[in-house]
C-alpha cells in the first residue's frame, strides 16, 4: 500500500509541476524568421498568441541590445547604450538585468516576476475549480452511497460488555490531529475562496477580517497539527504494516458492500489506507507549509527539480527538464500550489473517514469517543484484535492466580 501511495504522489508531482512550469515549452513548429525585426517578435507571433497557441518566448528573454553597436548618445536611441525601453523591461521581467540592491535580501533583486501571472491564473482557475469539485463530489458520492447502502449496523444485539479500543492518550492525539486539520482546512478554504464566495455577498471588510483571522489561525494551529502527526505515527505505525488479512478485507470489500465481515487486527486495510494517507500527505503539507513560513531558509523546488532531472523522470514522462534556477517568489508560488493541491486530496480522504466514523457505521464513533466498544462490534469488525485482547486478559488472570469469576 505505501508503494501505491508513493507512486500516486510521484505521478501527481510530475503532472502538476509540468503544468506549472511547462507553460513556455517550445512548440514542434520551426521558429519563425525574425531577422527582419532584429530578433523582435513578428506579426505571426502576435496572431498566434491571440489564437491561444503556444509561442516560444525565448527570443524575448534573450533579445537584449548590443552596447558595442549602440548609436551615439546624440543620435536616436543612443541614451540606453543599445537597449530600448522594451528590451530593458524584458530583462527585468526575465530576471536577467544586472541589478544591485543594498538591502532586502534575494527577493529585493527581483523587480518583475514573470511567473506571477501563471500562479495567479492557476490558483484562480484550475485550483479552485477542481479542488472545489473534488470536495463536493466526495460529499455527493457519500450521500448516494448512504442512500443505497444505509448505515452499517451491528449484526444481532449488543452484548453489553465493552472492550477498550483506544486509550486516553491515543484519543487525545487523534482529536488533536483531527481538530487542527479541520481548522487548517477551513481557514485554507476561506483564504482560497473568500474573494469569490464571501466578498461579493458580505463585502470586502468582512472578507478582509476573515482572511486576517484565517491567516493567524492557520499559521498557529499548524504546529499542533505537525506535533500530533508525529505522535500518531509513533503510536500506530506498528499496527499499520500490511499483512495477509488485508487481502481478505479487500477481497470482501471490508463488509461495507455485502454482508461478510472479514477478520482484522487493530486496524483493517481501509484504516491503513487512511493512516498512510494522513502520514504521507500530512508530511508533504507540513514540509511545504514550513517552506511558506520560512521561504528563504527552506526553498524546496529548485533542489527537488534538480534531483528529478538527474533521475530522468521528467524526460521519461515526456516533459522537458524542470527548471533548477527559481526566484524566491517562484519557490513560494510553487510551494503554495503544492500545499493546496495535496491538502485538497487529503480533505477528500478525511471527509470519507468522517463519514465512516460517524454516520456510516454504527458503533464506530465510540472507539474515539469514550474509547470503549461493544464486544459484538469488535467481533464483527476486528475479530483478530478482539481475540488478542481477550487472550491477554486470560493470561493476566492466569498469572495472578485469579479466575474470571473473581
Amino acid at each position: 500500500m505505501p508503494r501505491l501511495i508513493f507512486a500516486f504522489v510521484l505521478t501527481l508531482t510530475l503532472s502538476m509541476m509540468a503544468a506549472l512550469v511547462g507553460q513556455a515549452q517550445e512548440t514542434a513548429t520551426p521558429a519563425p524568421d525574425r531577422s527582419a525585426t532584429g530578433g523582435a517578435q513578428t506579426l505571426e507571433d502576435i496572431l498566434a498568441r491571440q489564437r491561444g497557441e503556444t509561442v516560444d518566448s525565448q527570443f524575448r528573454s534573450s533579445a537584449t541590445g548590443n552596447p558595442d553597436a549602440a548609436a551615439a548618445i546624440t543620435q536616436q536611441l543612443g541614451t540606453l547604450g543599445g537597449q530600448s525601453d522594451p528590451e530593458l523591461w524584458r530583462a527585468l521581467r526575465y530576471n536577467s538585468a544586472d541589478l544591485r540592491v543594498s538591502a532586502g535580501g534575494p527577493v529585493a533583486g527581483v523587480l518583475v516576476q514573470d511567473g506571477g501571472m501563471s500562479w495567479l491564473t492557476f490558483r484562480a482557475g484550475p485550483l479552485r475549480q477542481y479542488g472545489g469539485w473534488l470536495l463536493l463530489g466526495t460529499i455527493g458520492l457519500l450521500a448516494v452511497f448512504f442512500l443505497l447502502r444505509g448505515r452499517i449496523r451491528i449484526d444481532g444485539t449488543k452484548t453489553g460488555h465493552t472492550v477498550t479500543r483506544f486509550e486516553f492518550v491515543e484519543r487525545m492525539a487523534h482529536w488533536t490531529l483531527a481538530g487542527s486539520f479541520i481548522l487548517l482546512g477551513l481557514t485554507g478554504l476561506l483564504t482560497l475562496f473568500g474573494r469569490v464566495a464571501i466578498q461579493p455577498y458580505l463585502g470586502k471588510d468582512v472578507n478582509s477580517l476573515l482572511l486576517i483571522g484565517s491567516k493567524w489561525v492557520h499559521n498557529s494551529v499548524s504546529w499542533a497539527f505537525m506535533l500530533a502527526l508525529v505522535t500518531v505515527f509513533v503510536m500506530w505505525v506498528a499496527h499499520n504494516i500490511p499483512n495477509k488479512w488485508d487481502l481478505v478485507w479487500i477481497r470482501q470489500f471490508g463488509g461495507i458492500i455485502g454482508k461478510k465481515h472479514p477478520p482484522a487486527k487493530k486496524f483493517n486495510a481501509g484504516q491503513k489506507v487512511i493512516f498512510w494517507s494522513v502520514i504521507l500527505f500530512g508530511a508533504s503539507i507540513s514540509v511545504s507549509g514550513l517552506s511558506l513560513l520560512f521561504p528563504f531558509e527552506m526553498p524546496l523546488f529548485a533542489k527537488t527539480f534538480a534531483i528529478l532531472n538527474d533521475l530522468g523522470l521528467p524526460q521519461w514522462a515526456g516533459y522537458d527538464p524542470l527548471p533548477t534556477v527559481l526566484a524566491p517568489q517562484e519557490e513560494m508560488q510553487l510551494a503554495q500550489l503544492w500545499h493546496a493541491i495535496v491538502a485538497f486530496v487529503l480533505m477528500a480522504i478525511i471527509i470519507a473517514h468522517i463519514y465512516i466514523g460517524t454516520l456510516g457505521m454504527e458503533g464506530a464513533y465510540d472507539a474515539m469517543g469514550s474509547g470503549e466498544v461493544d464486544e459484538a462490534w469488535a467481533h464483527q469488525h476486528h475479530s483478530i484484535w478482539l481475540e488478542e485482547v481477550q487472550q491477554k486478559e486470560r493470561d493476566k488472570l492466569a498469572s495472578s492466580g485469579a479466575t474470571p469469576a473473581e
